[in-house]
Formats: C-alpha cells, sequence, structure tokens
C-alpha cells in the first residue's frame, strides 16, 4: 500500500460550513479519497486542524503552527510514500500581517521539512481555495478583512512558482472548488468532491505515466 499524508486545515478537516461540527468521512474530500483509492493500492492518511497555519502561532489556540508539528507527524506516520500539502488560509487572517509571499515562505519551510525527513516522499502542494468577497462582513469571520481576501487569490501564483522551485507536483483546489456562501471560507460537499476527484485523477494519472516509463526503460 502507498501511504499519502493529507496535511491541512479545516478544509482538511472537513468543516461544515457555518457550523463547528465535521462532514462525515464519506463526504469530506480524504475520506473519498480513501474510498476510492483504497482498492488501488493508496491508504489515505488524514491530519487536517481547524485554525492550522504554515508557520504562525494563534495566540487563542495551541498547536495551530504547522511547521511545530509536521516533524512529529512525519516520523508517526513512517514510512510515507507521498504528502498532500494544503495549507494558507488561516495565514491570511489580519493578525498575521501577511503577504502572498511571507505565505510562501511558510510553505517553504514545510516543504524543507518534508524533503529533510525523507527525500523520496513526493509532495503535491495544492494552494487552497479562495476566500469569498464578504468574509470579512458582520456575520461571517471577523478575523479576515478585505486584504486577507487579496492575498488568498495570489496563493495560487505564489504556491505554483514554490513548486517549480521544489520539483513538486502541483495542483490550484480555486480550479475546482469555491467557498461556500454560507461562510466564505470552506467547502461545500460539492467542493470536497470536486477537489477529491481532482487529486483522484491526478494521483491514478502520475502513477499509469510512471508504469509506462517503467515499461518504456525495460
Amino acid at each position: 500500500m502507498k501511504e499519502i499524508l493529507c496535511f491541512g486545515d479545516s478544509n482538511t478537516y472537513g468543516l461544515i460550513p457555518g457550523t463547528t461540527r465535521r462532514y462525515d468521512r464519506e463526504t469530506r474530500w480524504t475520506g473519498i479519497l480513501a474510498e476510492k483509492l483504497y482498492d488501488k493500492g493508496y491508504r489515505i492518511i488524514e491530519e487536517g486542524l481547524c485554525g492550522r497555519t504554515s508557520v504562525f502561532d494563534d495566540a487563542t489556540r495551541d498547536g495551530r503552527n504547522g511547521a511545530k508539528v509536521l516533524p512529529m507527524l512525519l516520523e508517526t506516520h513512517t514510512p510515507l510514500d507521498q504528502v498532500v500539502l494544503m495549507l494558507g488560509t488561516n495565514d491570511c487572517k489580519i493578525y498575521n500581517h501577511a503577504s502572498a509571499e511571507r505565505i510562501g515562505k511558510g510553505i517553504e519551510k514545510l516543504i524543507q521539512q518534508i524533503k529533510k525527513h525523507d527525500p523520496t516522499i513526493d509532495i503535491l502542494l495544492v494552494s487552497p481555495i479562495e476566500l469569498g468577497e464578504d468574509v470579512w462582513k458582520p456575520g461571517f469571520d471577523p478575523e479576515f478583512d478585505q486584504h486577507s481576501v487579496k492575498v488568498s487569490k495570489q496563493l495560487k501564483q505564489t504556491y505554483l512558482k514554490i513548486a517549480w522551485k521544489y520539483g513538486c507536483d502541483f495542483l490550484a483546489a480555486s480550479d475546482v472548488a469555491k467557498p461556500s456562501k454560507a461562510d466564505m471560507e470552506h467547502m461545500n460537499e460539492k467542493g470536497h468532491k470536486n477537489l477529491a476527484k481532482a487529486i483522484e485523477s491526478f494521483l491514478v494519472e502520475k502513477e499509469r505515466n510512471h508504469s509506462n516509463n517503467y515499461v518504456n526503460v525495460v
């Protein structure tokens, strides 16, 4: 079995928009992947946490700094074949004062941690969905502002450059999923389904190409 660690925030955890509850395993994208790919020889490891960032601490919630826990999780789940890395939304919060470039530096640190742990691990870097235009307005999330929305829209290009730099695979969640109108920051059921389908297609196609290349070499 190939072991795939999915490391992310509330959109990997599967938070139901506008609530504090979690989608069931059959609905969240990691669970859909697990069901679709198990018979193809993949085991999905879910490591999503609400509020998780790349490198920023949260003054009100412990354990949200991804860089402080990723090395431990990599060791916990060893051996790993792949890490699907999708973080950055919470980095856009007002109190982090972060530009897309600064958030990218945090993502680079996580990639470096993975490569230091085991340079043979494949990394699929996924830029997160964009924040909704009204996420900062009353009734939604006051931890974001208009600048947060702007930065969230810049992450796709920033992450793409990082993927090129480190030789990682890349996928943009914003190409297949949008924030729910219920809270302007989390995926609804359709979003989870679309993201799962995109990642599944990528992994299956990559495996097919690898097999074809192997046959050609032989």
